[in-house]
This record gives structure tokens, C-alpha cells and sequence, in this order.
């Protein structure tokens, strides 16, 4: 006889294409949300085992006058260079995957019937050749490359080729469009997506069986 288990799912998407809306909204809905940026900030605050090999790897210029890790200089940092990034990647995904992990266990523990892992890189992690969370299905939060960059630059206030060069260091959006199961398209108003989010909420919150 089977029994309902928890039903784990991979949100993912590209720089600025709405991802954290997305979350917020899958929350309010009920769902419990396991975010990986989340994670790796509190993995690297000062005096961390993280922190310490970050700063042996790139340098003491990594952290700001107070200690803590300066996100805009490393940021600047890997976006430049590949071989960097993959340094970086080495030493903060192997912590991460874990605590996801664990986190994602208590959850089926209690009985959660949705967990969402909040994955930024959840198909390059794959790319790589590693296997990545074990998700039963991926979502992707898409938006146009132009929408991206439009939204990036205004986000950040960068320039458009400092917004080209950091959605470059990830897979291109629509590649990972052909590689999700389900779509929730962030061009539009935001009552579009919330519409999206929520009939998809009720269809991944179907008792999974197993």
C-alpha cells in the first residue's frame, strides 16, 4: 500500500528573471522553501570555516573593513574570471548541497507534503557532471535575455555589458527553458505570474505517492 511523501521540487532560473518572487509567493501559498543563496550567506560569515578558505583562495581584499565578506569584490572577481568561479563553486557547493540536505530531511521528518529547494545553478551544477539536488521535478522562473539584462541594470545599477557579463557566466535562460518541467514565464505584470505560481502550487501540492 503506498503511503504520501514528501514531494521534492527544484526552483531555478537566471539572473533578474524573478526567482525571488517566485519563492516568496510559493511560501505564502504554504510550501516550505529551502533557499540556497540563503545558505551559503550564512555558510560565510566571519570567522567560518568557508570564510577562512575564501579568503586564503582570493585574498584578504574578499572581506570589508568589518570582517565580513565583501560580496561585490568577490562577485566582480568570479563573473571575470572562469577558473575563479570554479575555485569559488569548489569550496561553498560541497557545504551547501549538505545543509540542503539535512534541512530538506527534517522537513520530509514532519511530514511537509512540498518542500522547494531554491537552486540558482541547479542545471549548471549539473553541467558540471554533478548530480545536483535529487528533485522530482524543476521549475523555472524564465524571463527573455533583454528582459534580464533590462531588469539587472536597473536592479543593480551596473551597465549594460556588466549586466552581459555576469548572465554570460550562467547557462543560457532558454537552454534551461528546454530542460525544466514546468514553466512560470516572469515577463508580465505581477498578478501574471502570482496567477501562474498559484495553479502550479496546487497541482505540485497533489498527494505524491511512493
Amino acid at each position: 500500500m503506498s503511503s504520501r511523501r514528501t514531494r521534492i521540487v527544484g526552483l531555478t532560473g537566471g539572473i533578474a528573471t524573478g526567482k525571488s518572487t517566485v519563492a516568496r509567493r510559493l511560501v505564502e501559498l504554504g510550501a516550505v522553501v529551502i533557499d540556497a543563496d540563503a545558505i551559503v550567506h550564512e555558510l560565510q560569515t566571519p570567522g567560518s570555516p568557508v570564510l577562512d578558505e575564501i579568503v586564503e583562495a582570493f585574498g584578504p581584499e574578499m572581506l570589508d573593513a568589518s570582517g565580513a565578506l565583501d560580496r561585490a569584490a568577490l562577485g566582480d572577481r568570479v563573473f571575470r574570471d572562469p577558473e575563479a568561479r570554479k575555485r569559488l563553486n569548489a569550496i561553498v557547493h560541497p557545504r551547501v548541497g549538505a545543509e540542503m540536505a539535512r534541512r530538506t530531511e527534517a522537513a520530509r521528518q514532519v511530514g511537509a507534503p512540498l518542500v522547494v529547494l531554491d537552486i540558482p545553478l541547479l542545471f549548471e551544477t549539473r553541467a558540471r557532471g554533478g548530480t545536483g539536488a535529487s528533485v522530482d521535478t524543476v521549475v523555472l522562473v524564465y524571463a527573455p535575455r533583454a528582459v534580464q539584462i533590462e531588469r539587472q541594470m536597473a536592479r543593480d545599477g551596473c551597465d549594460q555589458e556588466e549586466a552581459e557579463r555576469r548572465i554570460a557566466a550562467q547557462m543560457p535562460i532558454d537552454e534551461k527553458r528546454a530542460l525544466a518541467d514546468h514553466v512560470i514565464d516572469n515577463r508580465g505584470s505581477r498578478g501574471e505570474t502570482d496567477a501562474q505560481v498559484s495553479a502550479l502550487f496546487l497541482l505540485l501540492s497533489e498527494p505524491a505517492e511512493g
